[in-house]
């Protein structure tokens, strides 16, 4: 049994991944933004799988302080994590500030997931293979160092493209600096059936499930390698953008993260 944690896992592919690792047997996590909706979603994975150890964890991701909450929740719930995905994200949005004064995607899908992470990182290092699959995107565009620092507005398609090439540079940078940890980011397919993808473009290209089958294959197979970017449009490893690559401009977005958090 190994113990596993996904973010936005109340919905979307997150959900369905936490359904099938919770069928298997495993301790899952599921963590959702809000708390009826998280209840209903722990019970029915539970019953639907007939495996008690589901927890749920409650944080509203544009809220940092909600996420350093959750952080210390999970370690009174879960004595070690083996797998944690990454996989909460947000593109389309009432308010496209964050409390914070900065874009609600570059927090979500970036800010958060490095807060969060970098929190429970003791309980990722007590597992004796522990990995992390952090959820990119095939839409990846350099990232404003003003706008992460709240200084300028983006569009919504703009700044969700930066937050996932910022998500893929720390995940770079993260496997280099911590060795024992394998990580690993994934665009898990683009436009999938999800209530994400169908509230912003109101279509999608292929089902869920084949989001639902990669993460799976990454969290618990030896198809996961470190340090890489998996692209499942292409269903191979591929290059992600060049400034993921780039490490001058992986360590000023690393000095500027450590520096707003």
């Amino acid at each position: 049994m190994k113990h596993i944690l996904i973010t936005g896992s109340t919905d979307g592919i997150g959900k369905l991944l936490a359904l099938r690792l919770a069928i298997e047997g495993h301790f899952v996590g599921v963590h959702g933004r809000t708390d009826a909706k998280l209840k209903a979603t722990v019970t029915e994975i539970k019953a639907e799988s007939k495996n008690d150890n589901v927890v749920g964890f409650l944080a509203d991701f544009s809220n940092l302080s909600e996420v350093k909450q959750m952080a210390t929740e999970v370690f009174e719930k879960m004595p070690k994590i083996d797998v944690l995905v990454n996989n909460a994200g947000v593109l389309k949005t009432k308010t496209d500030t964050a409390s914070n004064g900065v874009d609600v995607r570059l927090v979500v899908n970036y800010l958060a997931p490095y807060q969060f992470t970098n929190a429970v990182l003791p309980l990722l290092k007590k597992a004796d293979a522990p990995r992390i699959v952090n959820l990119s995107s095939a839409a990846q565009s350099p990232v404003s160092l003003s706008a992460l620092k709240g200084e300028m507005s983006l569009g919504a398609n703009d700044a969700y493209a930066q937050s996932k090439l910022a998500l893929t540079m720390w995940s770079f940078d993260l496997a280099k600096k911590e060795p024992s940890i394998l990580v690993v980011a994934v665009n898990p397919g683009s436009l999938l059936n999800t209530k994400m993808a169908n509230e912003a473009y109101g279509q999608h290209w292929s089902p869920a499930e084949k989001g639902v089958a990669i993460l799976y294959d990454l969290a618990s197979t030896d198809l996961a390698e470190t340090g890489t970017y998996y692209d499942n449009d292409k269903g191979f490893y591929s290059k992600a953008h060049p400034d993921a690559y780039d490490s001058n401009k992986i360590s000023a977005l690393m000095q500027l993260t450590k520096g707003l958090l």
